[in-house]
C-alpha cells in the first residue's frame, strides 16, 4: 500500500496471521506503520478511509472494536452519555436499562464525573481516552485494536484501564500498539516488532522478543522494559544532569522549594493568585515563580487542570490576579508572546501550512528572514527531528508521534526564555523522546525555563528541578523531583534514598 504523496510502499509484501484469542503487542519505532496496520486489519482502510491497497488476502473479524490514538477522532456524539447510548442502541439495549449501563461503564474505566450529560469536548485528553475505552467494553467486541490506549494517563489511571481490559478481553482477540508496554508485557502472549521500513524483524513470545533482540530494540529507539536504565548509563547529559539535579535540591531545600537558579535573582514568571476561566467559570488558581534555567514538571490527575495551567500563562484563556513575564505585569496574549512558546496537546491544533517543510518555514518567513537562511534553518530542523523523509507531506498525514515532533519543531525554531510543553512525549518511541528531552536540556542550559505537563515518572525524576502538582483545579504543592518520587512511592526515588 502507499500514502498519496509519500515516496514508497508501506508494508511490501508484509504477511500477518493472528489466531483467535490470542493478544499481540505491535512494538516498532515512531511513524514505521503500526497504527495504519491496526487500521488495515479492521477494514478501516480501505473502506473508510480510501488509500491504495493491494493484497492475496485480508480476513476481517465479523465482531470488532477500535480505539484510535486519538480520543477526539472516537466520537460521533456530543455528549458523554449520548456517545454511550448510541453505542447501547446499536446493541438494542432497552432503552430503561441505558442509565444504568452508562453509570457501570463510566465506573469501569474511571471516569468519575458531576452527571454523565456533559459535553465531550469539556473533558481533557485522558478523560476522552478512557469514555473511548468505555464505548468498547459497551460493544462487547471478540476482537479488540487499541490504538496507544493509555498514552494520556496518568500513572494510576493507566494501571486502573489495563486491568479492565484485561480482565474484559480473556477470551478475545487483542491487537496493541503501545508505547508504554511496563503494564502489558506479561500479558501479551506475542510481540511483533517492526523496523523503520515497516518490515517484521521479529515475532515471537515476549520474554524471547526483549532477550534476544535486544540491538534491534536498541538500534531503531523501541521501548522495551530497563530502556531507561540502558540510556542512562550511556548518557552524557543525564550523567551531567544527575550532577546538577543533586545540587539543585539542596538548594531547593535550602529555600523551601525555591528556584534552583534563584539566588536572590528576579523570577522570570511571576503568578500570584492567578485564576483561569473557561467563560464566567474559574478552572485553575495557581501561585508560583519560576527562573531562568528551571525545569517545571507539572503533574496531576486527569482533569485537574494541567492544560488549563498551560493555556492560562500563555493567556489563552482569560485570567485574573497577579501574573509578571520578565518583569513585566501579563494583561494579555501579546505581553507573553514574544517571550514564550507554547505546544499544544493535540498536535493538529497549531498547523498553519500545507506541508511539513512550510509549516517549519513559517515563523522565519514571518519574520522577514532571507529564503537562504530559511531553507537552512528550516533543512537543521528537519533532519534533527527526523523529519527530512516527510517533509512534502501534510501533517494530517504524519503519525501522531511524527506531528508531535513537528509541533514542537514548529514552535520552538526560534529560541525563547519560557517554553510551555503539553505532553510533548506521547506517542514517540524512546529514541525521539531521549533526543527531545536532550534538546530541551540543551535549552534549558543556556538559561530557557521550560514548563512540562507529563505523566511520566522517569521524566520527573531524571529532568525536572521541580514538580508542580496540580489537584482539583489549583496548584496545590511545589516539590524537589525527590520529593515526588518518595511520596508517589516510585522505585528509583525509594531506591536511591536506600529504602
Amino acid at each position: 500500500m502507499k500514502f498519496p504523496g509519500s515516496p514508497k510502499l508501506l508494508f511490501e509484501d508484509l504477511s500477518l496471521e493472528v489466531p483467535r484469542g490470542q493478544k499481540v503487542l505491535l512494538l516498532g519505532p515512531s511513524g514505521c506503520g503500526k497504527s495504519t496496520l491496526l487500521q488495515v486489519l479492521s477494514g478501516l482502510i480501505p473502506h473508510s478511509i480510501e488509500v491504495p491497497l493491494r493484497h492475496d488476502g485480508i480476513r476481517i473479524p465479523d465482531s470488532w472494536g477500535y480505539l484510535f490514538q486519538d480520543p477526539d477522532a472516537q466520537f460521533c456524539m456530543p455528549y458523554v452519555d449520548e456517545e454511550i447510548a448510541f453505542v447501547l442502541e446499536n446493541m438494542r439495549v432497552p432503552r430503561e436499562h441505558m442509565p444504568g449501563r452508562i453509570t457501570q461503564l463510566l465506573e469501569q474505566v474511571g471516569l468519575r464525573l458531576p452527571e454523565a450529560h456533559v459535553p465531550i469536548g469539556s473533558l481533557s485528553q485522558g478523560m476522552k481516552q478512557r469514555l473511548g475505552i468505555a464505548t468498547l467494553l459497551a460493544l462487547q467486541p471478540e476482537v479488540w485494536f487499541l490504538d496507544e490506549p493509555t498514552s494520556l494517563l496518568d500513572p494510576e489511571g493507566t494501571s486502573d484501564v489495563w486491568d479492565t481490559v484485561k480482565r474484559v478481553t480473556r477470551e478475545h482477540t487483542v491487537l496493541i500498539v503501545e508505547h508504554k508496554i511496563d503494564e502489558i508485557v506479561h500479558y501479551v502472549d506475542r510481540v511483533v516488532m517492526f523496523g523503520p521500513d515497516a518490515r517484521i524483524v521479529a515475532d515471537g513470545a515476549p520474554e524471547h522478543i526483549f532477550a534476544q533482540h535486544q540491538r534491534e530494540l536498541q538500534e531503531y529507539g523501541i521501548w522495551y522494559p530497563g530502556v531507561w536504565d540502558d540510556y542512562a548509563a550511556r548518557s552524557a547529559v543525564l550523567a551531567e544532569r544527575k550532577g546538577a539535579a543533586a545540587d539543585a535540591e539542596r538548594k531547593a531545600a535550602a529555600a523551601d522549594a525555591a528556584s534552583t537558579a534563584g539566588d536572590g535573582a528576579e523570577p522570570l514568571l511571576l503568578m500570584r493568585e492567578l485564576t483561569g476561566f473557561h467563560g464566567k467559570t474559574p478552572k485553575i488558581e495557581a501561585t508560583a515563580e519560576l527562573y531562568a534555567g528551571d525545569w517545571i514538571a507539572v503533574v496531576g490527575d486527569n482533569g485537574a487542570g494541567k492544560s488549563t495551567l498551560l493555556q492560562s500563562m500563555m493567556q489563552l484563556l482569560r485570567t485574573s490576579g497577579e501574573y509578571r513575564l520578565a518583569g513585566r505585569p501579563v494583561r494579555g496574549f501579546d505581553d507573553v508572546a514574544d517571550y514564550a512558546a507554547y505546544v499544544f496537546q493535540n498536535p493538529e491544533m497549531q498547523f498553519v501550512a500545507a506541508s511539513v517543510q512550510d509549516e517549519l518555514a513559517f515563523n522565519f518567513r514571518r519574520d522577514g528572514e532571507p529564503e537562504a537562511e530559511v531553507r537552512a534553518k528550516t533543512e537543521e530542523l528537519l533532519a534533527w527531528f527526523g523529519l527530512a523523509e516527510h517533509r512534502g507531506l501534510h501533517p494530517y498525514q504524519l503519525s501522531l508521534g511524527q506531528k508531535r515532533r513537528l509541533s514542537v519543531a514548529a514552535a520552538t525554531v526560534k529560541a525563547q526564555r519560557l517554553v510551555l510543553l503539553d505532553e510533548p512525549t506521547f506517542g514517540q518511541d524512546a529514541a525521539n523522546t531521549f533526543a527531545l528531552l536532550e534538546k530541551l536540556e540543551a535549552w534549558r542550559r543556556q538559561g530557557t525555563a521550560i514548563v512540562m505537563v507529563t505523566h511520566d515518572p522517569e521524566i520527573v525524576q531524571r529532568f525536572a528541578t521541580r514538580v508542580w502538582e496540580v489537584h482539583s483545579g489549583k496548584l496545590s504543592r511545589v516539590m524537589t523531583p525527590q520529593q515526588y518520587g518518595e511520596r508517589f512511592g516510585h522505585p528509583r526515588a525509594l531506591q536511591e534514598t536506600g529504602r
